[in-house]
């Protein structure tokens, strides 16, 4: 079995798209292989896919790459996927099916000056998005954001602008930017959780106005991008 660190937060109705987006994700990975899945829902939101066939662990391995792992116990020192749940000036606190979180200091974010609240707002980064950090565990060794993810970020400020958005499937987010009548004004909506979505706008797009103009169709906490 394979705990996804990407979570399935919304209810009803959306609960089931969600939940059907992601097995068409699954089977996109591992469709092919010689395998048997079954998708259940653990009860702090965190997929679980269990795995049956001859192709079992490369279908385990491929999950893990494209979606990270939830763990039962975090080593210090190793890297890990955990989900943004909250924040103040002085850090991220992620949910990497720990039940506690893990808190990742100011100072250990690595994406530049300010506190951690103006960093989540620089970067437009939405609630429960899935980031990869190294385990610290101690005041003198704290938990911070992995290379690979800072430098991930990073180049989302380097772009043309993008509105990121949570509790929304790709498809629906691409849904209501066309109903919109914004099919011309982004590149494509990539994927970067399970409901979290990153719209990457076209060099004439204005990520606030865009924000603006789509805000009222969908119900979720969006971020803007501005290079």
């Amino acid at each position: 079995m394979v705990v996804l660190a990407t979570k399935l937060y919304v209810e009803g109705e959306a609960r089931e798209r969600s939940l059907d987006s992601l097995r068409s994700l699954v089977n996109n990975e591992i469709g092919e292989l010689d395998v048997e899945f079954e998708i259940g829902i653990r009860h702090d939101d965190f997929p679980s896919v269990t795995i049956e066939g001859d192709d079992a662990t490369v279908a385990r391995n491929i999950l893990r790459e494209e979606f990270g792992e939830i763990v039962p116990d975090l080593e210090v020192g190793e890297t890990y996927t955990g989900t943004l749940e909250s924040w103040d000036d002085d850090g991220f606190v992620l949910d990497a099916g720990q039940g506690e979180g893990v808190r990742i200091p100011t100072d250990e974010l690595g994406l530049g000056p300010g506190s951690a609240t103006q960093i989540r707002e620089r970067y437009g980064l939405v609630q429960h998005l899935p980031l990869q950090f190294v385990y610290g565990g101690t005041d003198d060794e704290p938990s911070r954001l992995s290379d690979a993810e800072q430098d991930h970020l990073y180049e989302w400020t380097r772009g043309d602008g993008r509105l990121n958005v949570n509790s929304a499937t790709r498809a629906e987010v691409r849904a209501t930017l066309n109903r919109a009548g914004h099919a011309q004004d982004y590149v494509t909506v990539e994927r970067i959780g399970l409901l979290e979505q990153s719209v990457i706008c076209t060099e004439s797009t204005d990520p606030p106005g865009l924000l603006a103009s789509v805000g009222e169709y969908l119900p979720a906490e969006l971020r803007c991008v501005v290079p």
